[in-house]
């Protein structure tokens, strides 16, 4: 088992480090922020990067939003109506509406944007099969043609695990599996290209053409208004040298501190340590379904049973049970559909009987090559955890230390080890991204369209159609504890648990409200 991260000792040195400061003046209206990871890829359809996500919402408007309770409000919509038969939804941009270039945002930017996105986000590609047409109507007005009912067509394009955000036409014509590199949006904040440096900061400029919806702000929805002048990202990779920028004042905010410094930055007067997000983080175990030898479930399954969700909670957020949650199953715990249907798995823990299972599926000794963030401190403690893990089975590992944003290029690769590939990875979710089967990215499993380790299950996707066409709670269940015992045979993914990710920010930072995503509007300096 791997011990506790050295970094304690390390932290108390770091306190007289050298600063990390602004490049920049105006202090007093620049919001200086130490983020999860490394911004590498500007768009938000590409990857499911939760930071490039996080940077979309500051450069991008939606068309309607999730508040604080999930439900789905208006945002870039004035409204919309849904025809009697209920075959069609006809949408109206709000006024004011103006992207980042000066153009006015118009119907046919909308159309485009969604028709991308649905390309991309699991959510649509289950409806998609209902939508006969997207189309622009005038200016204004956009609607969806239906062949059948799609009640939950709000949703989709409201909900916050792959947003659907709106780019200009011409941007958006882009493939989806192509990853775009302009950045002009009509949301709170402009990026500033010229000054990002991958791996070092990027900035974001107040986008003084924005127009807020009125009202106040609940979790993503409403008025979404710009309060600070500029927000500089700046990547500190050592987590005692950002403990040290946020007791001295040089950085405001901290996205995920990491869990062993925040009794040392609680006992600062001028921080302020609290949970944000509205739910717990998930981690998860990915395989590479493709290549061997997690091409082989009895190999993945082997794997499954040498887990202990509890040794990868402790690695990450500490020995307090009150800080993280055993979760052996595929939805969020607490939640309407969350089971152990055939999680049986899970409750296995033992070393000894997954090195049998895995001499008695076949394991010859292929390599795994498991990639990690090293800059990444709570990834990269889930993925130090499965290395010993795997070599303690009599795996053959190599362990690939790498920054977060060369990850995420490199989980796209479908290449054998030998020629760059990836056997395995970790990543993390939201709670409320894994609450329902249609939000669910780790669950689906249609092979080339499937999210990386593209999992090819028929029986679990024929199960998520079920889900969306049922009405009835009962159903609703019985198909979810289906989809609990399916994923979990095929194990294409291993859930290791929740812990909870609080925030830091400095005392004269205000405005801070929770929501289900790390957002930047509405907040300010006092």
């Amino acid at each position: 088992m791997i011990g506790r991260r050295g970094v304690l000792a390390a932290s108390a040195a770091a306190m007289v480090a050298p600063s990390v400061v602004s490049a920049q003046g105006g202090v007093e209206r620049t919001l200086r922020v130490i983020p999860q990871a490394n911004l590498t890829s500007v768009d938000p359809v590409w990857t499911t990067a939760v930071v490039t996500r996080n940077h979309a919402f500051m450069i991008y408007d939606q068309i309607c939003a999730q508040d604080s309770k999930g439900e789905i409000q208006p945002q870039m919509a004035e409204g919309w109506t849904i025809a009697d038969d209920q075959l069609s939804w006809t949408f109206t941009l709000r006024e004011g509406l103006a992207f980042h270039d000066g153009e006015r945002v118009l119907a046919k930017d909308a159309v485009a944007s969604i028709k991308r996105w649905a390309r991309r986000d699991p959510f649509m590609q289950v409806l998609i099969g209902n939508v006969a047409e997207v189309e622009a109507l005038d200016d204004r007005r956009f609607r969806f043609r239906l062949h059948r009912p799609v009640p939950l067509l709000s949703m989709a394009l409201g909900q916050t695990q792959f947003p659907c955000f709106v780019m200009p036409e011409r941007i958006a014509s882009t493939d989806a599996f192509t990853q775009i590199r302009e950045t002009v949006g009509s949301g709170p904040f402009r990026f500033i290209a010229g000054e990002w440096n991958p791996g070092q900061r990027a900035v974001w400029a107040k986008n003084e053409r924005y127009v807020p919806r009125q009202g106040a702000v609940d979790g993503l929805a409403g008025g979404r208004v710009p309060k600070i002048d500029r927000i500089e990202w700046t990547i500190i990779t050592d987590p005692a040298t950002s403990a040290n920028a946020m007791s001295q004042g040089e950085q405001d905010y901290w996205e995920y501190p990491l869990h062993d410094l925040l009794p040392l930055l609680r006992r600062n007067r001028e921080v302020v340590v609290q949970q944000r997000l509205l739910d717990g983080t998930y981690g998860v175990c990915r395989f590479n379904t493709l290549q061997p030898p997690f091409n082989n479930p009895a190999i993945r399954r082997a794997v499954a049973m040498a887990v202990d969700q509890r040794d990868y909670l402790r690695a990450v957020a500490g020995e307090d049970p009150a800080g993280w949650g055993v979760c052996e199953g595929v939805f969020t715990c607490g939640t309407a559909l969350a089971n152990e249907s055939g999680s049986e798995i899970l409750k296995t823990r033992s070393i000894e009987r997954a090195k049998q299972a895995l001499v008695a599926a076949g394991y010859k000794g292929e390599k795994v090559v498991l990639i990690a963030p090293g800059d990444y401190p709570q990834i990269n403690a889930l993925s130090l955890v499965t290395a010993d893990l795997l070599q303690r089975i009599g795996m053959n590992v190599e362990f690939v230390s790498t920054d977060w944003g060369t990850l995420i290029q490199r989980r796209a690769s479908k290449e054998p080890v030998e020629r760059g590939g990836w056997s395995v990875f970790h990543t993390t979710s939201s709670g409320q991204a894994l609450s329902l089967p249609v939000y669910h990215l780790f669950l689906r499993a249609n092979a080339a369209s499937a999210w990386f380790g593209w999992p090819d299950e028929p029986a679990i996707e024929q199960l998520r159609r079920e889900w969306v066409q049922t009405g009835d709670p009962a159903e609703s269940r019985r198909i979810a504890e289906q989809l609990n015992a399916k994923a979990l045979e095929s194990m294409y993914y291993i859930p290791l648990g929740f812990y909870w990710q609080p925030s830091a920010w400095r005392r004269n930072v205000t405005g801070v409200f929770r929501a289900p995503a790390t957002v930047f509007w509405n907040i300010g300096k006092g």
